[in-house]
C-alpha cells in the first residue's frame, strides 16, 4: 500500500514514516505539511491511503478531508494527537468521508514509536476494506434460523452506513416526524473505541436520544439503538439483539448484511430500511432480503453520498425500492413505515 502523510509536525511525520516503514507491503508515497498541500498531493499522485492530521495551518484536516473526498476521493485515516479529546472534530471528518481515527504515534528515546501497533492495525484493516492488503472480504453467509413467524411485531426502521455515515444518519434521524415512535436500529461501521462518542454525537446533532444496544436488548417503540461493538449484531428469533464475532471473515464490522439478514428472518414487519453512503458492498444482500419480505427499502443517491459504494451495490442488485438524496430519505422511510402493512413483497 502507498500511503500519503499530511501533518504539520516534523516529529509526527517522522513517527508516521517509521511506523509505515515497519509494516509489510507498506510504503510512504509522499508527505504534506498542511491540509492544502495534502489536497494537491492527492490530486497529483493518489495514494492508497492518507494519514490525515486534524490541526494544521492554512487548512485543517476536516476541510482537507472534505476537499479530497469531493475532488479526488481517496481513503483517509485521521491520525491526531488525541482522538478522545477532539471527538467532535473526528466526527466532522468522518462525516466528510474519513474512515477511522487513531492517536498519533510518539517517537521514543530508543527510536521506537509508542502507539505504532495501533496505527498499523488500523492501516491493515482499511487495506482489507479497499482490497489492497489482502483479497476482498467475502460476503458473510446468512445466519441460520427459522423463517419469520406470522406474529406481528412493532414497526422497525433499520439503517446501515459506513464512510460518511455519521452525518447521513444524523440527518435522517433529524428529519423523521416529531411523533416518530417506531423501533430504530443503526449499524455503522466504526471502531468500538469510538462508538460511545458516536452515540453522543448523533444525539447532539439529531435531537434524538441514541442509545448503545446491549446484548439481549429488544428494539422498542420510540427507542433509537446503535450497534455498540466491533462484533456483528443480529436479531434472534426471540426479537433480542445479540453480538457475535462470527463471521470472522467479514472485515466490515459490525456487518450491515449480518444485521439486515437477521431482521429479514426474525422480524416480520412492517418495516423500512436504508443503505447509506459507504465503501464496498456490505448491506446490499441484506437489503434485498428485507425487500423480499415486503419492507420499504431505500438507497442513498450518488450525488449526496460521500462514497457511492454500498448504495450502488444495492441498486445494481435490485435491493432498493427507491433511490433518494439524503434530504428526502427520512420522508421516504416514514411513508414506508406508515404504509408497511400494505407493502408488497418482491417475487
Amino acid at each position: 500500500m502507498r500511503i500519503g502523510i499530511v501533518n504539520d509536525s516534523v516529529m509526527a511525520r517522522e513517527a508516521l514514516r517509521r511506523v509505515v516503514a515497519s509494516g509489510d507491503g507498506l510504503q510512504v508515497a509522499w508527505t504534506a505539511r498542511d491540509g492544502a498541500e495534502g489536497v494537491e498531493q492527492v490530486k497529483a499522485d493518489a495514494p492508497d491511503l492518507v494519514l490525515m492530521d486534524l490541526f494544521m495551518p492554512k487548512m485543517d484536516g476536516v476541510e482537507s478531508t472534505r476537499r479530497i473526498m469531493k475532488e479526488a476521493p481517496c481513503p483517509i485515516l485521521v491520525v491526531t494527537a488525541t482522538v478522545s479529546g477532539q471527538i467532535d472534530k473526528v466526527y466532522q471528518a468522518m462525516g466528510h468521508g474519513a474512515l477511522d481515527a487513531v492517536d498519533t504515534p510518539v517517537l521514543g528515546a530508543c527510536g521506537g514509536c509508542a502507539g505504532g501497533a495501533d496505527l498499523l492495525r488500523k492501516i491493515q484493516t482499511i487495506g482489507k476494506l479497499i482490497g489492497k492488503y489482502q483479497p476482498r472480504c467475502p460476503s458473510p453467509s446468512p445466519p441460520p434460523g427459522p423463517p419469520p413467524s406470522a406474529r406481528t411485531r412493532e414497526p422497525m426502521l433499520a439503517l446501515g452506513a459506513s464512510t460518511g455515515g455519521p452525518f447521513a444518519v444524523a440527518e435522517i434521524l433529524k428529519g423523521l416526524p416529531a411523533d416518530w415512535d417506531a423501533c430504530t436500529v443503526i449499524v455503522q461501521h466504526v471502531d468500538a473505541f469510538f462508538v460511545v462518542g458516536l452515540a453522543g454525537w448523533l444525539s447532539e446533532h439529531s435531537g434524538r436520544r441514541v442509545q448503545l444496544a446491549a446484548d439481549g436488548d429488544r428494539p422498542e417503540r420510540g427507542k433509537v439503538l446503535l450497534a455498540a461493538t466491533s462484533d456483528h449484531m443480529r436479531l434472534d428469533e426471540d426479537g433480542r439483539l445479540r453480538y457475535s464475532a462470527e463471521p470472522k471473515a467479514a472485515c466490515y464490522r459490525p456487518s450491515v448484511d449480518v444485521f439486515f439478514r437477521s431482521v429479514a428472518q426474525n422480524w416480520p414487519g412492517p418495516g423500512a430500511a436504508a443503505l447509506l453512503t459507504g465503501m464496498g458492498r456490505d448491506g446490499a444482500d441484506g437489503l434485498l432480503a428485507l425487500r423480499r419480505r415486503g419492507w420499504t427499502t431505500v438507497a442513498q443517491d450518488e450525488a449526496t453520498s460521500v462514497v457511492w459504494g454500498m448504495p450502488r451495490a444495492a441498486i445494481e442488485l435490485g435491493a432498493a425500492e427507491a433511490v433518494a438524496p439524503l434530504d428526502e430519505i427520512a420522508d421516504a422511510l416514514a411513508r414506508g413505515i406508515r404504509g408497511g402493512a400494505q407493502a408488497r413483497a418482491v417475487r
